[in-house]
C-alpha cells in the first residue's frame, strides 16, 4: 500500500513558543528599566517612551492595512521595537523627533525588508542611529535624575580619566546619572537579562562576549573598565538588541565572534572615535557581517559534499 508522504521546508521540529511569546517576555525583562528611566526622568521620559510604542504599532497597522497584509501588530514584535528605541533615546528629545525614529525603524529598517525575520539590521538600533545623525543636538541632551537640568555628559566622558570621576560604583550600578531613559540602571537590565536566560529567550554568549571584551580592552587601555560597563549603554545593547534574533549568528561560535567583534568596535569607537558611545554603530555594523559569519561557523548539513569534488571524484 502506497505511503502519501508530505514534503515541507524545514524546520520540522517547531517548539510549542510563539513570537508574540518571546516578544511578551522581552518586554517584562524591560519593564523595570523602563519604569525606573520614568520615576528617574519624570513626565518627559514617560511620554517619550509612550510615543515610541504608539507610533511603532501604528506605523506597523497603517502598513499592513496599505498593502493588504495580514496584521502583523498582534505578534508584539512592534511593541518590542518602540520600547527598545525610546528607552536609547534622552528624555529631553522633542516627541515629533522620537515619533520619527519609530516610523523609520518600522516602515524602513523592518517593512521594507520584509517585515519581521528578514530585517539585515535592528530596527531600534538603526533609528537610534538615524536620529543622532539627524538630531545630534537633541540626542546628546540628558536629563540629570529628578531634575530639570539639562545636561550633555554621561559618566562614558570619564571613562580616559581626564576629568575627576565623581560617580561611585553604586550610583552607576544602580543608575542614578544623567543617560538615556533605559539604560542607566545597570542592575535592573542585568535582572532583566537573568529572566530572559532563565527563560531561554537568549544565550547569554553574546552578552558575555560583548560585555567582557569592552572590560578587557578598557583595563587594558589603561580607562576604568567600570565606567565602559555600567557608564552608557553596553549592559542595554548587549542584552537587548545584540541578541536580535533575526541579525545575530544562529550558532555558539558565530555568536561568540559577534559579541567579541561588537565589543572591539565599541571600544574602538569610544577610545579613538569623536563619540563617546560606540554600541549602536558596532552591533550596526556586526550585524551587516552576520551573513558571512554564520557562513563560516554553522555546521555543514549531513552528506554535504563541496561543490566540484563529486566530480572529481
Amino acid at each position: 500500500m502506497r505511503e502519501i508522504l508530505s514534503v515541507s521546508s524545514s524546520p520540522h521540529i517547531r517548539h510549542h513558543e510563539t513570537t508574540c511569546g518571546i516578544m511578551t517576555d522581552v518586554v517584562i525583562a524591560l519593564m523595570p528599566s523602563a519604569v525606573f528611566g520614568c520615576i528617574l526622568f519624570g513626565f518627559k521620559a514617560a511620554a517619550v517612551l509612550i510615543t515610541c510604542v504608539v507610533v511603532a504599532v501604528l506605523s506597523e497597522y497603517v502598513w499592513d492595512k496599505a498593502l493588504k497584509k495580514p496584521n502583523s501588530v498582534k505578534d508584539m514584535s512592534a511593541v518590542v521595537t518602540g520600547l527598545l528605541l525610546g528607552m536609547n533615546l534622552p528624555s529631553a528629545i522633542p516627541l515629533w523627533q522620537a515619533a520619527i525614529g519609530s516610523v523609520f525603524a518600522i516602515i524602513v529598517v523592518k517593512q521594507m525588508f520584509g517585515g519581521i525575520g528578514c530585517n539585515f539590521a535592528n530596527p531600534a538600533i538603526a533609528a537610534r542611529i538615524m536620529l543622532l545623525v539627524s538630531f545630534p543636538a537633541s540626542m546628546t541632551r540628558f536629563m540629570e535624575p529628578i531634575s530639570d537640568t539639562v545636561s550633555s555628559a554621561t559618566p562614558l566622558l570619564y571613562a580616559g580619566g581626564e576629568k575627576s570621576f565623581v560617580h561611585p560604583f553604586k550610583t552607576l550600578f544602580f543608575g542614578m546619572h544623567a543617560g538615556s531613559i533605559g539604560e542607566t540602571s545597570a542592575f535592573l537590565l542585568l535582572v532583566g537579562a537573568l529572566y530572559l536566560i532563565v527563560r531561554r529567550i537568549i544565550s547569554p554568549v553574546i552578552p558575555a562576549c560583548f560585555i567582557g571584551t569592552v572590560a578587557l580592552l578598557s583595563l587594558i587601555s589603561g580607562e576604568n573598565p567600570v565606567i565602559s560597563v555600567f557608564g552608557g549603554g553596553l549592559i542595554l545593547g548587549a542584552v537587548f538588541m545584540a541578541t536580535d534574533y533575526t541579525t545575530s549568528p544562529a550558532s555558539l561560535l558565530g555568536k561568540a565572534i559577534f559579541g567579541v567583534g561588537c565589543g572591539i568596535v565599541t571600544f574602538v569607537i569610544r577610545k579613538f572615535g569623536a563619540l563617546t558611545e560606540g554600541v549602536s554603530y558596532a552591533i550596526l555594523l556586526m550585524n551587516i557581517l552576520v551573513p558571512y559569519i554564520d557562513r563560516f561557523t554553522l555546521s555543514k548539513p549531513f552528506g554535504y559534499i563541496k561543490p566540484g569534488k563529486e566530480k572529481a571524484e
